[in-house]
């Protein structure tokens, strides 16, 4: 671990020396890159300098037992080598966690796209708890979100609606919401009082750049149509909303949220790509045969993650077998705490396997 420690301090001592150069610096693609990787480097090395001042240290009291004679003096340092040690097996448990390799996806933005599942109208106004719940999320964050596209349900909600997360690892902390949601509460159109269950699958995907997933002009099918919903009458009157299909692969994306038919291609390319992305990353995970599928960050979307119990008050994470019993905090964005929890998961799954990614 050492020797991988005193590398990335190398590496580290580069890039601070790279990140000042003037021709980094007026690149800004290359300065982002540079940048982000000389905060995590930093955050490692500091706890890899507190690492060697705590080894340097019982070093040093060893030697004050070895060759002090006084007894007051022993006993002060046989007291401070008993502390350092104590010390030891934590700052090598968080420098374990932090030399796993992190996935190039987490600092990545996100398009999240929620659907109404089993459940009818039902489901539909779920669909709209979730989005309102990962927009308080957002807020919290200090994270910015912008709609892309969505469909209404008739009696309120979202059938589905894509949106996108910008902001500092956003996918890294996101990707744990992908997955089935299930709600089980009394709906206001239930006369008799009975406790329905109805459900919405979220899926979270990382948003890919053109040097990411190349796609050819040429396989692109390009539609403009009228957009429908509020935002005044130009949206319902010029053909601004736009839909893509990749030909290949036949998968589609569209937006309408944008005024601009040309804000609206480019939103719905962002969606395209990332769905792309998501379906040739399933097919190299099938290839390369069974890459390890993670309790806590698999993504699947018929997966059932989460479950909203409202007459119990209750939010169960069936992933950590985690129980909270603050509902009303969590559907107004308090998820901060589950997130955690699935992250401090996954990590330890990937310290039992060797630190794979």
């Amino acid at each position: 671990m050492l020797d991988k420690l005193e590398k990335i301090k190398t590496r580290f001592i580069e890039v601070s020396d790279l990140i000042v150069q003037p021709d980094i610096i007026s690149d800004m693609k290359q300065y982002a890159k540079l940048n982000k990787e000389y905060k995590d480097l930093e955050q490692i090395v500091g706890k890899y300098e507190e690492y060697k001042n705590i080894l340097d240290n019982i070093a040093s009291s060893k030697e004050v037992l070895a060759e002090e004679k006084d007894p007051e003096f022993r006993e002060m340092a046989k007291m401070e080598l008993d502390e350092l040690n104590d010390q030891v097996p934590g700052i090598e448990d968080e420098l374990k966690v932090m030399l796993i390799p992190k996935d190039p996806n987490d600092s990545k933005d996100s398009i999240v796209e929620i659907r109404a599942g089993a459940g009818g109208d039902e489901a539909a106004i779920f669909a709209g708890d979730l989005y309102r719940m990962y927009q308080r999320y957002c807020e919290r964050m200090g994270w910015k979100s912008s709609l892309m596209d969505y469909t209404e349900g008739t009696s309120g909600g979202y059938k589905e609606i894509v949106f996108s997360m910008s902001g500092e690892d956003v996918y890294g902390q996101m990707k744990f919401e992908s997955g089935v949601h299930r709600v089980q509460r009394v709906p206001a159109t239930e006369t008799q009082g009975r406790i329905h269950t109805s459900v919405a699958s979220v899926a979270v995907l990382p948003e890919m750049e053109d040097v990411d997933v190349d796609i050819a002009p040429a396989d692109l099918k390009k539609e403009t149509y009228c957009a429908s919903g509020p935002g005044g009458q130009s949206v319902n009157t010029t053909y601004s909303a736009v839909r893509l299909t990749h030909i290949p692969t036949g998968v589609v994306a569209q937006c309408q949220d944008q005024k601009s038919q040309l804000k609206n291609y480019d939103q719905a390319l962002k969606v395209l790509r990332s769905r792309i992305y998501e379906i040739e990353l399933k097919k190299h995970q099938e290839e390369v045969g069974a890459q390890r599928k993670s309790m806590v960050g698999s993504g699947d979307r018929s997966d059932k993650i989460r479950t909203y119990n409202y007459p119990q008050g209750r939010v169960t994470d069936h992933r950590i077998n985690k129980t909270v019993y603050n509902l009303p905090s969590i559907v107004d964005g308090e998820i901060g705490e589950f997130i955690e929890e699935l992250r401090i998961a996954e990590n330890a799954e990937r310290l039992k396997d060797g630190g794979e990614a």
